[in-house]
């Protein structure tokens, strides 16, 4: 089986939530006979169908960028080739220009939709899309949301709440063994006990609260990632410590070494919290906010750590304090947050699933055409 993954982006352009998703299952596909391509953009596109790892990338120029949204004049011919290719195209929700393409050119090939998110900070351009968004998704085979919170939370879901299949988001565990000189390096650099960030820096992130919660606190709190948006690390306090973007393996010893995990995320915008599973299969306990979306579904308040009041530092820093003074408490949390990941968000279970999926959105294609 040939499925085609489309996304703005992808590896090794960017790491986020959602290239992270299509790499997992790009990378388990074989074992369940799948052949994947990942179509996107990219400002530094190849020419043709390049080998990545395991699968293969098909990028086409970024012309333009409007509100989060690249745009390319060659994407289309590029996208309507690997459309021909492919058994199944995966399409991963929001980026309004494949709902275009497929709208025009992909019709009648079978589909299925992975619904990350809402689109939240674009509220004009939002409400205009609704235009195109509604005939997409009425022409999947299937859509899919990563957390019954979500679907119970957006209103573009809520309403299709029935014909919603919920497949959550999985990740492989840690590295049986840490490199042990990366470790002593991070543990010599870096204060003890301290609370840890990894991201991107970006406007949902809730970092602005963060950084007033550890002002307030006085604790050590540690943020790795990627400098994408420098306004939410203004004025940042003597014991907030940022390393900036690490290797997967730096990720992994820094996970290793924090006393507790926190994402202060505070908009919709952070829609599952893929770094919440990477520190529950580390068994960390975690801190998030109460946003309506996955990350309290991976983050069960009282038992796998807190979810607090979005937008609340004063929250945040009781929560840390509340970790810092029971360590008995945080250790039973991490615990409980990695068996919780060993149950339900294995990359090898979301692959299969997928599979599954697949194979029924085609045989429901083929079906539907057979009755008419």
């Amino acid at each position: 089986m040939r499925v085609l993954h489309v996304y703005k982006t992808y590896l090794p352009d960017t790491m986020t939530g959602v290239t992270q998703v299509i790499h997992t299952l790009a990378k388990h596909g074989p074992a369940h006979g799948i052949e994947n391509t990942v179509f996107c953009l990219s400002k530094t596109p190849t020419v043709g169908r390049v080998a990545f790892e395991n699968h293969e990338i098909r990028s086409a120029p970024v012309t333009l960028d409007v509100a989060s949204t690249p745009l390319s004049w060659s994407g289309r011919p590029a996208f309507v080739e690997e459309v021909e290719r492919a058994d199944l195209v995966h399409y991963h929700f929001p980026w309004p220009v494949m709902d275009f393409y497929h709208l025009i050119s992909a019709r009648n090939k079978p589909s299925v939709v992975t619904y990350h998110s809402d689109v939240v900070k674009q509220r004009v351009i939002g409400a205009a899309y609704r235009y195109l968004r509604v005939p997409f998704l009425n022409s999947m085979d299937a859509i899919v949301a990563t957390s019954p919170n979500y679907v119970a939370s957006s209103a573009v879901l809520r309403p299709r709440r029935d014909d919603v299949t919920v497949i959550p988001i999985g990740i492989d565990p840690p590295p049986a063994e840490l490199d042990a000189a990366l470790l002593v390096k991070w543990r010599t650099r870096l204060p003890e006990p301290f609370f840890l960030f990894v991201g991107a820096f970006r406007y949902y992130k809730g970092l602005p609260y963060l950084l007033l919660a550890a002002r307030q606190s006085g604790l050590n709190v540690v943020l790795a990632g990627e400098d994408a948006d420098r306004e939410a690390l203004n004025d940042v306090p003597s014991n907030v410590r940022v390393v900036g973007r690490v290797s997967d393996a730096e990720k992994w010893c820094l996970l290793s070494l924090c006393h507790a995990f926190v994402l202060p995320s505070h908009l919709r915008s952070e829609a599952f919290g893929v770094s919440l599973l990477e520190a529950a299969f580390s068994a960390k306990p975690m801190i998030s906010c109460e946003i309506g979306t996955g990350t309290t579904f991976v983050n069960i308040n009282g038992e796998t750590g807190f979810a607090v009041p979005p937008a609340d530092p004063t929250a945040l820093a009781e929560a840390m304090n509340r970790l810092l003074g029971d360590p008995s408490m945080a250790q039973a949390c991490g615990q409980n947050a990695r068996r919780r990941a060993q149950t339900h968000f294995t990359a090898s279970a979301m692959a299969e699933r997928y599979a599954a999926l697949y194979r029924d959105a085609i045989a429901a294609k083929k079906a539907k055409r057979f009755r008419s």
